[in-house]
């Protein structure tokens, strides 16, 4: 038989968000759980049903899988919500109620929860962003204490059951005519107290270690960029999963060039004759110098296009292209003679025709008179 559409179970649309997913799941969960619904076997099938469902789409990386290829794509991966069905009626409403009264269906260590994600900052160089590279980083994180294999009770000791709740991690409170149950405060929900904490982990379980990991930069990141390395976060407690590590990307300024998405750019300053008269430079690019040619007459400011002399993007494409931009240097530190033979060249651009030495000095003059010309005073 087959299986029905997971968001039609919900009751959903294929855009809805992580909270409107949980609001749907609780209100199937409370209405067929089998606590509530005993000896019902189509009440029990729809609440499996709906365990399923609730357990792909709160997933990110199983609801993106559904998505694309349906329940082929997670077929295997469901596996039926809260044990199948096998959860008491309050663990649901220690859930529906625990965001309202601070508490918590099991809590604690007896849930096998899940390690915390952790990011890192990669501090690269242009370059290295630009061709990718291999780093080794190191991360603080925890590891099981193997003194008292991480159960946080000193060796020869067991942690015992908690005398405030008798061992079920959760006590009961009254909330006006509601009771509800929440985390227990003196085992915190895990069920179990330590009189003798280990010394070791002074009671955690865990210790803190330092790790080294090998990140493999691929060509072409940019900041912002990251990688995430699955397993590598924080460490479960009770034999829960660890988070992930998230290695985000932040690229050094250069002290040559500024780049733009796949392009990069930078300034070349060229001399007054070479602006003039033209001539040929060497230029520098991620792989290597190249020959920029400057026609005569180059204006500063004026953008040359290297064709694919910029990155590579790390998601495919061509590379960008490098952009030159000159600027004309006035020269400076002038010897008497040098200063002669300017002034000597300026008085031969003083006899003639302006315009066909200057244009833009020229028009700018124009410009000036005329804007003078019509204001009224």
């Amino acid at each position: 038989m087959a299986k029905r559409d997971y968001y039609e179970i919900l009751g959903i649309s294929r855009d809805a968000g992580e909270k409107e997913i949980k609001r749907a799941y609780r209100k199937l969960a409370m209405k067929y759980h089998p606590d509530r619904n005993p000896d019902d076997t189509e009440a029990e099938n729809k609440f499996k049903e709906a365990s399923e469902a609730y357990e792909i789409l709160a997933d990110q990386s199983k609801r993106a899988a559904y998505d694309q290829f349906g329940h082929a794509g997670v077929d295997g991966q469901a596996g039926g919500g809260f044990g199948g069905g096998g959860a008491s009626f309050s663990d649901i409403f220690g859930d529906v109620f625990g965001d309202i009264f601070g508490g918590g269906g099991a809590g604690g260590r007896g849930r096998n929860t899940r390690g915390a994600d952790l990011r890192y900052t990669l501090e690269l160089d242009l370059e290295e962003a630009v061709k990718g590279k291999t780093v080794q980083i190191k991360i603080p994180g925890h590891r099981e204490c193997e003194v008292c294999d991480g159960s946080g009770a000193e060796k020869g000791s067991s942690p015992e059951t908690c005398g405030t709740c008798k061992g079920m991690g959760q006590v009961r409170m009254q909330q006006g005519f509601f009771t509800v149950q929440q985390a227990c405060p003196t085992c915190r929900g895990s069920g179990q107290v330590i009189k003798s904490p280990c010394k070791a982990c002074h009671g955690q379980g865990r210790v803190q270690e330092e790790k080294t990991l090998s990140v493999k930069v691929p060509p072409g990141v940019d900041t912002g960029d990251r990688i995430r390395l699955s397993g590598e976060g924080e460490m479960g407690i009770d034999g829960g999963p660890p988070g992930d590590l998230y290695v985000q990307m932040a690229v050094r300024e250069h002290s040559i060039f500024t780049r733009d998405g796949r392009n990069l750019y930078c300034e070349v300053p060229i001399s007054i004759v070479d602006a003039s008269l033209g001539g040929e430079l060497e230029v520098p690019t991620l792989d290597g110098r190249v020959k920029l040619k400057i026609p005569p007459e180059t204006q500063t400011g004026k953008l040359f296009r290297l064709r694919n002399k910029g990155v590579s993007p790390v998601r495919g494409g061509p590379a960008g292209d490098l952009l030159c931009r000159v600027i004309v240097e006035t020269p400076v530190n002038l010897t008497k003679r040098q200063k002669e033979l300017l002034e000597e060249f300026q008085q031969t651009l003083d006899g003639s025709n302006g315009t066909e030495h200057g244009p833009k000095k020229t028009s700018w003059f124009e410009g000036v008179k005329s804007f003078f010309d019509e204001m009224k005073f």
